[in-house]
């Protein structure tokens, strides 16, 4: 520190008492050449504010003193004195574990239906009664709708009248050519063959009245409309008693699959070794989708189909997974983040990322505490990253690693120790940056990376 503020702080914080006594013997002196001066009843309110400055400039003193004293306190119980003899450091630990690491590629999706319908109108008509409610689920055939059916049932069975009158011509018809076949000899090979094209002609009329019989019942089928698919149903886009068209451009309601349902992301093209061959090969790659802010799990799934090409303008291509959504968790058109776990390492070496120490060289070390409960720097290797956790070579399973409070500590601090969790225990989020890129390195305990430290054995005493 530098030597003149430190004896400024030194004369500032000078006792009360000193301070006191300086401050009345300038208010006495004051004073008492003033009752030289007056005397009689002028010296005896003299002496009274005499003492009154000597009181508050005591107060005003020992405030100030007792500011720097507060000020200086915690100097005097900075962590150096628990390097230095006056305790063992404080630390939170855990320990090394072995386990696997799951390599993660990231990317942003939008969760997209398999099937989503517009429904409409195939007819023309006035809608007599509506069956479902807004943003219900329906299953395939379920009824949404009716459309009035009297002009269709009319014009059915007006076919059916045609279709019987030409029926019976054809009877008629077919009752002469017989007629003409066994009188031969009383009637020409021209009267016959003119009554076979009447026979003709009657049996295409029949057809053509079962044609219009089929297209009237196929009306009043389309008179009753139901659910081409299971799904929700969106909000309603007509009410009851309007006069609906088939020309319509605007549906009648809207029908989203929500299970299964797809999610649709993007990754890098250079992922694409990873992922391309899987869905042809019969390896389903795991797939889990968390919520924007890259924190809840909705959902699990697997990738089922990969794009075709890269887009030149993004360099990244296109990868689709199925989810089974039997919670409705995922809904269409919503953005989540997809983790595709492409790979794992088996029976690694783990520690916390928050234990790891970067130098300035690009070089790695942990703190290491032994049974004497003291650290040493050891010089790790790192490796693949899963969320908080990395793969290391360097230390050993069971080995106690520092997490929190590493500066506070040199080669050789004794430390008291208090454990967290341990890097092989518990759920580990998938989502955290960079996460299953080999080798990128370590993060601090919030996920920044902690870069840029000083090798504690070189540091000054």
């Amino acid at each position: 520190m530098n030597p003149q503020l430190t004896q400024k702080l030194e004369e500032l914080a000078e006792p009360p008492a000193a301070t006191l006594g300086k401050a009345g013997g300038k208010a006495g002196g004051k004073a008492g050449g003033k009752a030289g001066k007056s005397g009689g009843l002028m010296t005896f309110f003299t002496v009274v504010i005499g003492f009154g400055i000597m009181g508050a400039a005591g107060y005003e003193s020992w405030k100030h003193w007792a500011a720097i004293q507060s000020w200086l306190a915690p100097s005097q119980a900075s962590p150096a004195a628990g390097r230095r003899g006056g305790g063992p450091a404080l630390v939170v630990a855990t320990h090394v574990t072995r386990g696997d690491i799951h390599i993660y590629l990231d990317g942003l999706g939008q969760v997209t239906p398999f099937s989503t319908v517009t429904v409409r109108s195939r007819v023309d008509g006035q809608i007599m009664k509506i069956y479902f409610q807004e943003g219900q689920p329906v299953k395939e055939g379920d009824p949404i709708l009716d459309i009035d059916t009297r002009q269709y049932q009319v014009a059915l069975e007006q076919a059916q009248g045609k279709f019987d009158s030409d029926t019976a011509y054809l009877k008629n018809a077919r009752i002469d050519l017989d007629r003409y076949k066994s009188a031969a000899g009383a009637v020409t090979d021209q009267q016959i063959g003119t009554q076979q094209a009447v026979v003709d002609q009657y049996l295409g009329n029949v057809e053509s009245d079962q044609s219009q019989i089929d297209a009237a019942k196929l009306n009043l089928v389309y008179c009753h409309i139901t659910s081409p698919i299971g799904g929700r149903i969106g909000l309603q886009m007509v009410n009851l008693g309007n006069i609906i068209h088939a020309s319509d451009t605007t549906g009648l309601a809207v029908i989203t699959e929500l299970s299964p349902i797809s999610v649709v992301f993007s990754l890098p093209e250079d992922d694409l070794k990873q992922v391309a061959g899987a869905p042809n090969s019969g390896v389903a790659l795991p797939v889990q989708a968390y919520d924007r802010n890259d924190q809840q799990r909705l959902s699990s799934g697997s990738v089922v189909a990969v794009d075709n090409e890269v887009d030149p303008a993004t360099g990244t291509f296109k990868v689709k997974a199925k989810f089974d959504n039997t919670d409705n968790a995922l809904f269409p058109n919503q953005f989540v983040n997809a983790h595709l776990e492409a790979s794992v390492l088996k029976d690694q070496t783990i520690v916390m990322s928050a234990a790891i120490q970067h130098l300035p060289d690009g070089s790695a070390f942990v703190y290491v505490v032994g049974s004497d409960q003291s650290v040493s720097v050891t010089n790790v290797k790192e490796g693949a990253v899963e969320g908080d956790r990395e793969a290391v070579n360097g230390v050993q399973p069971g080995d106690v690693v520092v997490i929190d409070g590493t500066d506070k500590l040199q080669d050789g601090t004794k430390v008291s120790v208090t454990f967290a969790t341990d890097a092989g225990s518990g759920t580990t989020q998938p989502s955290t940056r960079g996460s299953g890129r080999g080798g990128r390195g370590g993060r601090g305990i919030h996920g920044g990376r902690s870069g840029g430290a000083i090798r504690p054995d070189a540091t000054e005493q």
